[in-house]
């Protein structure tokens, strides 16, 4: 058996990505980070032989993403402290993302959301930050600390906040792909 073989069958999830028709790749890599050029660069790169390398490749492609994409990527994404509605996975990934937030008391929740509107004031798009494991007090602390950034230096703080959210959720598809190989009724 081929060591991409190997790896791929050691790993289901890995496996059940490389797997996928390419139409559907290309729909589950978007959820991950809706870029065209990033999602298939993603989908022309299977089979890969390991979660590292796919990770790698994601975070090298995604490192690659313009100005541009990345401002076209922040109007698809919800406000910090905003719940996105709907069962769909990048409303749930959202929810599970932003998490920290569910303690939060109404005079933070308040700051969040005056820090959000003076943030769009001042650099034209939304706050956005990798929310994984924070807090909402982080999360404030982190976003006016922001406020101080220039333009320029702001799009490409963005950017790599939108490329950490992407490899979060890559490394959420290959889970998701994992726990549907262990399902008799997922399994072709």
């Amino acid at each position: 058996m081929p060591e991409s073989s190997a790896a791929s069958a050691a790993d289901p999830g890995l496996a059940g990505v490389n797997a996928l028709p390419v139409e559907r790749c290309r729909a589950e890599f978007a959820r991950c980070l809706d870029v065209g050029a990033w999602v298939e660069a993603l989908a022309r790169g299977r089979p890969y032989a390991s979660r590292a390398e796919l990770l790698a490749a994601a975070g090298e492609y995604a490192a690659a993403v313009s100005g541009t994409e990345i401002a076209d990527a922040l109007a698809r994404h919800p406000r910090i402290g905003e719940r996105a509605e709907g069962e769909h996975t990048e409303a749930r990934w959202s929810r599970d993302e932003q998490s920290g937030l569910e303690g939060a008391d109404d005079d933070l929740r308040a700051a969040l959301r005056d820090g959000n509107a003076e943030y769009e004031r001042r650099f034209g798009h939304i706050y956005l930050v990798c929310a994984s494991g924070r807090s909402a007090a982080e999360l404030l602390a982190d976003l006016r600390a922001r406020l101080d950034n220039d333009p320029a230096t702001e799009l490409r703080v963005a950017g790599r906040e939108l490329r950490a959210i992407a490899l979060v959720r890559l490394a959420k598809l290959l889970d998701a792909q994992e726990a549907a190989a262990g399902r008799p009724e997922a399994r072709p």
